[in-house]
């Protein structure tokens, strides 16, 4: 019926079998932002924020969140994650934060949900650890920055 791969011969959603597929070594990197009023840059900054350490939360929600990615997102295999890293950028100009996650695993499929929901995660905690003092942030700009392994090689997103 279909040539999707997430599709089965009668239409159904199914998991993709990667059982045939070499085991390779895989990264992913994705990025996102957050935009706030700067006297909340500057209170993230600062360390002044009530509920703690805004980044370093943000930073540890994103790991772990990239390790449930197959809790997560229904049709996403359980990969064996050997690195990940969140690194957060102050942006004056945003003003805010900009988010980069790294995936990395020798799996037979590769780690880009991995990577994403780590940046998704990073940000939403960041918008609930500085709510109280500025519920106007805008989440922004989530996507694969580049990815090595696999069948396609790498790819890098252009800068256009």
């Amino acid at each position: 019926m279909s040539d999707l791969s997430h599709v089965d011969k009668q239409g159904r959603a199914r998991m993709v079998d990667v059982s045939s597929k070499p085991v390779t070594a895989r990264m992913a990197r994705a990025t996102g932002t957050i935009q706030m009023r700067r006297a909340t840059l500057d209170a993230i900054r600062a360390n002044t924020i009530a509920k703690g350490d805004v980044l370093g939360i943000a930073r540890v929600a994103g790991i772990m969140a990239a390790k449930r990615t197959s809790e997560l997102i229904p049709l996403c295999h359980p990969l064996p994650l050997s690195d990940v890293s969140v690194d957060f950028t102050i942006d004056e100009e945003l003003p805010g934060l900009r988010v980069e996650a790294t995936a990395k695993t020798a799996a037979q499929t590769g780690v880009e949900m991995e990577a994403l929901v780590a940046v998704s995660v990073s940000l939403v905690t960041v918008y609930d650890m500085a709510k109280a003092v500025d519920k106007s942030m805008v989440i922004g700009a989530i996507s694969l920055a580049e990815k090595l392994g696999g069948k396609s090689g790498h790819w890098k997103r252009s800068s256009d």
